[in-house]
């Protein structure tokens, strides 16, 4: 006997082709899409391309889905190949009983019920009884064209549509099964659900009609009402316009599949050219259609109105994915500014300007860490500990254990570089920057705009082996290092040694960081540093420590070679300041001006042997 077709429906759209296809075949990116070397035929260049929802073999002509794929491959049955997919993804297949078949024949009927439905909204749309809403829906700058492209509607009075359609067999019962009448206490039909509305159809991947949306007129509430929840429709299993956005993604190469808010920016884009929008039905998008996002493309654009509750949107969207996230998957946010959404921005700016802010959009990390900043411009040490503990939890979200730990380290490097660079009048100069859209390497160009000379690469590395193993000195050189353009891998590991300064509560000793390090997986490449190029003079130690050499000095003489230029501004600064304190507070001995301090006046010496062109020897690595 047959399996009922939602099922079959319910599982195709809960398996990855391109996750079951790569466990046995090396995949290739090609565009948004993959393909690999067909298994069915022998060849040596791929012909076989893998979409969201299906293969097909340019080669062989091999063709089919998930269940098609096993059988193929595997030589299956059927039904062997439904159980064994269904077991992958947790579901039971229905068992068979003479009732399943009359269930698929009224599931059907219900999807032409909803056609019949559709056809008397359309008609009344152009009735007198329809003007409001024609006049609405034209002063919103919509075409004749785009009305009929989404088949939009009008209600009527909510007295009518029984009566009219019942010359097509079309019973309340019906009606009720669709979401489309209420029922009183006893059960019975008594109403319409809609009435003097604007009517949305809301289809399904295939293109069938499973629901509507209606938007009232004036000021009546709810401003937009869905259907119900009904054996056709579920609201967290779909979305609106997915059937025109699958098919804009699979034939428009480059098309942006672009998350907005309401039926009217989907539309709004989809009339602008933008037609791989789609919009949650009413509510916050759940896990359920990330997963149908991702199967049309791994990295979908969620562009949200400018408000605040755009703005808990956007977050409510980041923890929803991070616990699904991988290295294939993710999310990319357009921010529009307050009060505009989608659709008034097009009509304001144009499509061009659309263009380019999408193609603007920043990666998932970045707008999480702004919405979690966005309160926090001066925060206290109590608030900054709590934000790096709530910044650190969102990314232990992230199942993907190397994932979550490039997210750890790519928030707390932003955190590091917003509230540990400060400018002389003691604020930040990352946020203004983060508000432009830009990331957190644009920023470490724009602030630092260091034209580091030869070898910088060498002495960057320096500069942090000295900081592992002289740890004492961090606090005197924190702010300058946490300023320094450098690579990503040393980035991360600034990161890490900032955040074990923080924790630690006794003295910084080298022996507690490398455990910590460690502890963390940073082992391999703290010792690399450390056994690496070397100044010969800080090679030179023996179990009691340095044979009388500055290590701070030595630190700012490798800080200078980065960027003479701006170290020698910095110093000329850092005196200025100095001398201004010295002279504003009294010495406690109350014999005059205080000295300047030690870290000042290695600085000054520093700067005077660069001066010199003094430039220390450097041991390379140990044998």
């Amino acid at each position: 006997m047959a399996i009922d077709t939602a099922f079959l429906d319910e599982l195709r759209q809960r398996t990855s082709l391109m996750s079951l296809m790569g466990r046995r075949n090396k995949l290739v990116r090609s565009g948004r899409h993959w393909k690999t070397c067909c298994p069915f035929h022998g060849e040596k260049t791929p012909s076989l391309y893998i979409y969201d929802d299906h293969y097909h073999c340019f080669g062989c002509g091999a063709h089919g889905d998930a269940i098609s794929f096993i059988m193929q491959s595997e030589g299956s049955g059927f039904r062997e190949a439904v159980e064994r997919l269904a077991a992958e993804a947790g579901l039971d297949v229905p068992v068979e009983d003479p009732q399943q078949a009359e269930r698929s024949r009224v599931r059907q009927t219900l999807y032409e019920v909803m056609e019949e439905v559709q056809a008397v909204y359309r008609q009344k749309l152009y009735q007198s009884e329809g003007r409001g809403g024609l006049e609405y829906l034209t002063k919103r700058g919509l075409s004749s064209q785009t009305l009929e492209r989404f088949g939009l509607g009008w209600s009527g009075d909510g007295r009518s549509l029984l009566k009219v359609l019942e010359s097509k067999n079309i019973t309340a019962e019906m009606l009720v099964k669709v979401g489309l009448m209420r029922v009183d206490e006893a059960g019975n039909p008594r109403g319409e659900l809609f009435f003097n509305r604007v009517m949305f159809p809301i289809r399904d991947r295939k293109g069938r009609i499973i629901s509507f949306g209606g938007r009232v007129l004036g000021d009546g509430q709810p401003k937009y009402l869905n259907g119900p929840e009904t054996e056709i429709f579920s609201k967290r299993r779909t979305l609106f316009n997915i059937d025109q956005a699958h098919y804009t993604l699979r034939k428009e190469k480059g098309a942006p599949l672009v998350v907005v808010e309401g039926y009217m920016d989907v539309i709004a884009m989809a009339q602008a050219g933008f037609g791989g929008a789609v919009a949650p039905l009413g509510t916050a998008l759940g896990a359920e259609q990330m997963e149908l996002l991702w199967r049309m493309d791994s990295s979908p654009i969620i562009c949200l109105d400018g408000d605040s509750a755009g703005q808990r949107a956007a977050l409510r969207s980041c923890e929803v994915a991070l616990p699904l996230l991988s290295a294939e998957k993710s999310l990319r946010f357009c921010r529009l500014d307050g009060g505009d959404d989608p659709d008034s921005f097009i009509g304001r700016e144009g499509v061009e300007a659309m263009s380019a802010l999408l193609a603007a959009s920043r990666p998932m990390v970045e707008e999480l860490f702004m919405l979690m900043t966005a309160s926090d411009v001066e925060p206290t040490p109590e608030r900054r500990a709590v934000l790096r503990e709530k910044l650190s939890s969102l990314a232990r979200l992230v199942p993907d254990k190397t994932l979550a730990s490039e997210y750890r380290s790519t928030l707390m490097d932003m955190f590091f570089e917003r509230y540990r660079k400060k400018g002389r009048g003691g604020r930040s100069d990352y946020r203004p920057f983060l508000e432009r859209g830009a990331s957190s390497r644009d920023f470490a160009a724009e602030r630092i705009n260091r034209p580091a000379v030869g070898g910088a690469e060498e002495r960057l590395n320096i500069l942090t082996a000295i900081l592992l193993r002289h740890p004492e000195i961090l606090s005197q050189v924190e702010q300058e290092y946490s300023q320094l353009a450098l690579t990503p891998s040393l980035a991360n590991l600034r990161v890490a040694l900032l955040e074990w300064a923080d924790q630690c509560d006794g003295p910084l000793k080298a022996e507690s960081c490398r455990a910590w390090m460690e502890e963390n997986g940073l082992k391999d490449q703290c010792e690399g540093l450390i056994k690496g190029p070397m100044p010969r003079e800080l090679r030179a130690e023996d179990d009691d420590g340095l044979l009388g050499v500055n290590v701070l000095e030595s630190w700012w003489h490798f800080y200078g070679l980065v960027n003479f230029p701006a170290f020698e501004r910095e110093v000329q600064q850092a005196v200025q300041d100095a001398i201004l304190r010295a002279y504003e507070v009294p010495s406690e001995s109350g014999g005059g001006a205080q000295s300047f301090p030690d870290s000042v006046k290695a600085r000054m010496r520093v700067l005077e042997a660069l001066r010199r062109g003094e430039q220390p020897e450097i041991e390379g690595r140990d044998g």
